[in-house]
């Protein structure tokens, strides 16, 4: 299934607005924004994708729209998906937008593997 093309285009925006440099990334299905290198946000089918890191994780769960990030089944924590009605205003993307970015700050890249 194709990414939801107008959340991505309010994450550029967003990103944009703030004067963050990002790169964009189709991966996993859906679009990724790199920033210094780095998976920070992305937009899978509907929802949102925040890298938040291991602090907010357990307090992010529980606001409105939020949930588990599991694309193999296993939970990735530090990771969250978030649904449309977690989104839908511009305030709460931001939020989001904001705990990716406070992350991404002290997250480490990922090396890729060598075949």
């Amino acid at each position: 299934m194709a990414y939801n093309e107008q959340l991505a285009d309010r994450v550029r925006q967003t990103l944009g607005h703030q004067n963050v440099q990002f790169e964009e990334k189709k991966m996993m299905g859906g679009l990724t924004f790199m920033v210094k290198g780095k998976m920070c946000i992305g937009v899978h089918e509907d929802r949102l994708m925040a890298r938040i890191g291991p602090d907010p994780y357990e307090e992010a769960l529980k606001k409105k729209g939020c949930q588990k990030m599991d694309f193999t089944g296993r939970e990735m924590k530090g990771y969250v998906f978030v649904n449309p009605e977690g989104t839908d205003m511009d305030e709460d993307l931001q939020s989001w937008i904001d705990l990716a970015l406070a992350f991404n700050k002290q997250a480490k890249a990922y090396k890729e593997k060598k075949r």
